[in-house]
């Protein structure tokens, strides 16, 4: 049997990187992206909050085990809360909500958000020690 083509008219097919953040696809004004495991994704590791201010977005849980962080929508991250993620279910977060992710050994997220999301429009909080202890506190457990 002849192998099968991976690009034609028809469709594109994108394999998953082994690690970390990848953008998979961008396409007039959105991109899909997936997040797997590794090493910044460990509780231990989890040392900053970030929000975007032009988009909402999107994650969609495909294996393993996630728990998203939300931090409120202030200035600074605060009012930490933890949601565990299930499998087949879309989670949208909120523009402006500061937020992370952990994720297990297996863990692996599809991410949708806007093509255009970038440093410059995504302030990223770097948490002081106390910060970093209470986020511990709230997420034990993964």
């Amino acid at each position: 049997m002849e192998k099968e083509k991976r690009n034609t008219a028809e469709i594109e097919i994108i394999d998953f990187p082994a690690e970390d953040y990848q953008p998979l696809k961008d396409y007039e004004g959105w991109r899909v992206a997936v997040l797997r495991s590794c090493e910044n994704t460990r509780l231990e590791k989890i040392h900053w909050m970030q929000k975007h201010m032009q988009t909402d977005e999107v994650f969609v849980l495909i294996s393993g085990r996630c728990r998203l962080i939300l931090a409120g929508e202030d200035d600074c991250p605060g009012n930490y809360k933890s949601v565990e993620m299930e499998p087949y279910r879309l989670y949208n977060i909120r523009k402006g909500i500061w937020h992370n992710h952990i994720l297990d050994d297996k863990g692996a997220v599809l991410i949708v958000e806007n093509q255009n999301t970038t440093d410059e429009n995504s302030p990223t909080w770097e948490m002081s020690e106390d910060e970093i202890r209470v986020l511990r506190t709230c997420v034990r457990g993964l």
